[in-house]
């Protein structure tokens, strides 16, 4: 019989929201609006959608291997060297890459038990050890990530800020954290909200300890922030070994002419991302406040996302009402929070219809 790895007998591949349309065609709704997937409600910049229909013309060509332009822009600005920067098919494919190219059944990696479930998901592909350890107050606890370090670790995932809990770890804390790795260990800093978490005043960059000579990976996205989601487009910061390595493994042309050109463009438009920014934290009070005087509790988020405990309802209940009323969101159940959901701050009007219906949940026993 033709069988797979036996380290993949029990593997469960990772669930992605509902589409608009999906609801839509299943519950014959004429509107929905999608708060679960925590992309950019005002869209991609219009340089970025400029420049993608100017690469149509370009469709019936491969793009280019290595993603060369990109790759140079990103140096620049990132003041790393052109052969430290990666390219995926989203961050997401990064993760896996790393697994696949560094991954033995013999090693271990470390993750915090609420932390981005494809982290461990690339742990259990190559068969390796995946420690999970209990945060503190939701939030990564460094120390006892870096004290479950042994022998057999090869990586440590920190998503700063961490999905799906909104929060995140100090400059102080990192840094602390940092110095307590042993060499053999590769930190892996995810920071896939980064440019929403800038705007903290102690919110570290880890590019920064990079520069400073600091062998880590940090790993970014274009699907967030840059509301380039569909185009699948993220990278990493890794020394140039890591990096020339992964590129031996990764998958030729694996990022579109398309995502190569709207990603570029979307570099070149900082208004956009101070517009996206500013509308993130502005709705982030304001539906805050309307939680509070719901007696909703919340988790203080630096991404544009709010985590929300809905006891002593379960999530997936919550989730299924909303649902019914046109509004996607996220349960949590596979995060091991089955009395919390995830919701994406988006447009002033997307998050009315969001608060209300949640109200009308509310007031039913």
């Amino acid at each position: 019989m033709f069988e797979p790895r036996k380290e993949i007998e029990h593997f469960e591949p990772y669930r992605p929201g509902k589409s608009i349309d999906q609801v839509k065609r299943e519950l014959g709704l004429k509107r929905v609006v999608k708060l679960a997937s925590n992309e950019n409600a005002l869209g991609p910049s219009p340089k970025a959608q400029s420049a993608l229909s100017r690469a149509s013309s370009k469709m019936h060509l491969y793009p280019d291997g290595n993603s060369t332009r990109l790759r140079e822009v990103l140096s620049r600005r990132l003041g790393v060297k052109t052969g430290e920067v990666i390219l995926g098919a989203g961050s997401d494919e990064l993760i896996e890459l790393l697994g696949k190219t560094y991954l033995r059944p013999a090693d271990d990696i470390v993750v915090s038990e609420c932390a981005f479930i494809r982290y461990a998901m690339a742990g259990q592909l190559m068969g390796s050890r995946v420690v999970s350890v209990p945060m503190k107050d939701l939030t990564h606890d460094l120390s006892a990530l870096a004290a479950a370090v042994t022998p057999r670790t090869k990586f440590v995932f920190v998503a700063n800020p961490n999905n799906p809990t909104g929060t995140y770890n100090t400059a102080s804390e990192v840094e602390d954290f940092l110095g307590r790795l042993p060499d053999s260990v590769l930190p892996v800093i995810d920071e896939a909200y980064f440019e929403f978490a800038r705007v903290r005043k102690d919110y570290p960059d880890s590019i920064d300890y990079f520069r400073k000579g600091r062998r880590l990976i940090t790993l970014r996205t274009f699907s967030k922030i840059y509301g380039l989601a569909g185009l699948r487009v993220g990278y990493g910061v890794a020394p140039a070994d890591i990096v020339q390595t992964l590129d031996r493994v990764r998958p030729p042309f694996n990022v579109s002419s398309a995502a190569q050109a709207a990603a570029e463009a979307a570099l070149d438009d900082d208004a956009h991302v101070r517009k996206t920014v500013k509308l993130v934290e502005k709705e982030k009070a304001r539906v805050a406040k309307v939680l509070k005087s719901m007696k909703i509790e919340w988790t203080p988020s630096a991404g544009n996302f709010l985590l929300l405990d809905v006891s002593p309802r379960r999530g997936e209940e919550v989730f299924q009402a909303l649902l019914r009323e046109g509004v996607i969101v996220r349960p949590l159940d596979e995060y091991g929070l089955p009395r919390h959901i995830r919701v994406t701050l988006g447009l002033p009007e997307e998050n009315d219809l969001f608060l209300k219906a949640l109200k009308g949940v509310y007031s039913k026993p």
